[in-house]
Formats: structure tokens, C-alpha cells, sequence
């Protein structure tokens, strides 16, 4: 039987241009693109978007603490773990004054310390054998914190080696980006510096360039342009790498002045990508770059002074952010 043109589904109608080009959207969204006036990436790297709606189990899933700080990780661990034995002392109380017997339990002080330090010895498994169980209630209530216990100190273990483990790039970048002399015009540079001693192999950059602009129908649409790069690139990463975009006739920057960058809630998005060596995975890192951010007829100070050996290259981390003006 011969087949026909295929005809689109009444379930998937035909897609507008406009639906079309929303495909080759960068990640940012339409209502974005449209309405957002704050800088999309932080100088952190983190994206100024709120997530509402989730659950509370979705909001502390597990993933959520290899994201968080090191001192808000050991708060929220330490406060758990305190809280659970809080909860449990509380029931062992609640059961009456023989749950919990033996020859050291009036050195525990009053009911609740004897019963939370108990619940302390059985959630880690110690066992000191001054204070014990009485009578069913209390071994029920035993059973299930030795339970507790064991997956949560699994969990938590898991949790801290993962975080120990896992491969970052620890990249910096400096404070500013400038607006500098190159060849014969000029050029949007900014400068990066691996702070840790692992070195990172193929690393790549994509230097994006975001702008409100007018729709053609009398609003305004946020759009990104690719800024080529005069090298995006390396295949070694042991020093710093100054990222340059020339600004010739083909940029989007070019002719732009400061006022009219503010206007147009200018932002210079970074993003890089590369391998760990040592761990042989892919690391990432993003910055993004603001109009205050940007300074014009500047160039960087040189990173490079002479070692206290005269033989190494040695490269000042503390001098990555130093500027100094041009003509």
C-alpha cells in the first residue's frame, strides 16, 4: 500500500516559528528572556532562579546536602543527630522511671541527661554497660534506635565521602573584566586561575553575551549571542589563561558604551568545562560578568614575577585581580 505525506496528529499541532526558536533556547526560558532584569548567573555561579512547589521531602533529598556549604552541612548533621536523641531520651522518659536501670545511672543526673545519654550510647552502637534496658517498652524502643542509628550514620558517612570525593573545579576568576587594547582595536577580556595544585586537562570556554533588546513589537526580549573567542581552548591548565573576545564589526559589543550596556541589563555569561586529571572526570565551573563589572581602558598586571630560585615560573593568585589603566 502506498504511503502518503504524513499528516500531523491533532494531539501535536503544527509548531510556530515562535515554538521553533524557543527550542534553540539556551536554558533560560522564554519568561526570562521577557521579564527578568537581574542578572541570570552570580559571580558564584549559581543561577538567580527560586524553585517553589517542592515538597518537604524534595527539598532535603539527599542530593541537596552535596550542594550546601561545609559549615551549613556539619550544623544540619550535628542538629539531626542531636534531635533524634532528643526524641528518643523523650521517649524513654515517657515510659516510666524503671525503663532505664543500672549501677550508673545516678551519675547521669535527673531522668532526661540519664535517657539522653543512653540514647547517645545505643545511636552509636558504644555500649558502656553502666545503664540498660528494663522491661519491654524500653527494648522496642532500643531495637528501633540501634535501627535509626545504623542508617543514619551510613547515610552521614555516605554523604561526607561523597563530598570529600567527588572532583570540582576550583577556578577563580578575577574580580573584573576589562575593555583593553588588542591588535589594532580592542577586545573584552577577563583572566582565570586554577587555585588548587590538581591540574585540569581540556578545558574549554564559551563566553556568552545577554542583552534586552527591542521584540519588533514594542516590548522587549532578553537574546544571547555566542562571543567568538581568540582561543577556546587549552589542553593544559597549569597557569593563567587570560580569555580574550576581539571586538571587531561582527561583535555585539562593538560601539557599546557603559550607559548603554546598563540599559540594556548587559551580562557577559561564562562558562568552562574540562577534565580532572586526577580523578580522569568532567568539572565545570560558570561567573558571569555585569556592566559594573566591566572596566573600560584597563588592562591586567602581569601574574608572572621572577621565583625566589630564578629558575620556576611563578604565578602570584593574589595578583590575578590587579588592573591597571590605558590610554
Amino acid at each position: 500500500m502506498a504511503t502518503s505525506r504524513f499528516d500531523p496528529s491533532p494531539l501535536a499541532p503544527r509548531r510556530t516559528p515562535e515554538e521553533q526558536a524557543r527550542d534553540r533556547d539556551l536554558g533560560f526560558g522564554s519568561v526570562v528572556g521577557r521579564q527578568s532584569r537581574k542578572r541570570l548567573l552570580n559571580r558564584n555561579g549559581t543561577f538567580n532562579v527560586t524553585r517553589a512547589g517542592l515538597g518537604w521531602l524534595e527539598a532535603l533529598a539527599p542530593h541537596e546536602l552535596l550542594r550546601i556549604g561545609w559549615p551549613q552541612f556539619i550544623g544540619l548533621v550535628a542538629g539531626v543527630y542531636l534531635l533524634l536523641n532528643v526524641l528518643f531520651a523523650a521517649l524513654f522518659v515517657a515510659f516510666g522511671p524503671d525503663d532505664l536501670l543500672g549501677p550508673g545511672i545516678e551519675m547521669l543526673g535527673g531522668r532526661l541527661s540519664q535517657a539522653f545519654f543512653f540514647s547517645i550510647q545505643t545511636f552509636a552502637t558504644i555500649g558502656y554497660g553502666q545503664v540498660g534496658p528494663n522491661g519491654l517498652a524500653a527494648n522496642l524502643i532500643v531495637t528501633v534506635e540501634a535501627l535509626v542509628g545504623m542508617m543514619y550514620q551510613a547515610l552521614a558517612t555516605g554523604l561526607l565521602f561523597v563530598r570529600f570525593a567527588r572532583p570540582r573545579a576550583n577556578i577563580v576568576f578575577s574580580h573584573l573584566a576589562v575593555i583593553a587594547p588588542y591588535n589594532d582595536g580592542l577586545s573584552l577580556q577577563f583572566r582565570i586561575a586554577n587555585e588548587r595544585r590538581n591540574e585540569i586537562i581540556e578545558l574549554e570556554a564559551q563566553v556568552l553575551y545577554s542583552a534586552m533588546e527591542p521584540d519588533g513589537r514594542g516590548g522587549t526580549v532578553r537574546r544571547y549571542t555566542r562571543l567568538p573567542l581568540e582561543r577556546n581552548k587549552v589542553v593544559f591548565f597549569p597557569l593563567a589563561w587570560t580569555i580574550v573576545h576581539p571586538i571587531d564589526a561582527a561583535s555585539p559589543l562593538n560601539g557599546k558604551t557603559r550607559e548603554e550596556m546598563a540599559t540594556a541589563h548587559a551580562e557577559v555569561l561564562v562558562l568552562l568545562s574540562g577534565i580532572d586529571e586526577m580523578f580522569e572526570q568532567p568539572v565545570h565551573a560558570r561567573s558571569s560578568y555585569v556592566t559594573d563589572e566591566i572596566a573600560w581602558n584597563a588592562r591586567f598586571m602581569s601574574m608572572y614575577l621572577p621565583s625566589e630560585s630564578g629558575t620556576d615560573v611563578a604565578v602570584y593568585l593574589k595578583r590575578l585581580h590587579l588592573i591597571e589603566p590605558v590610554r
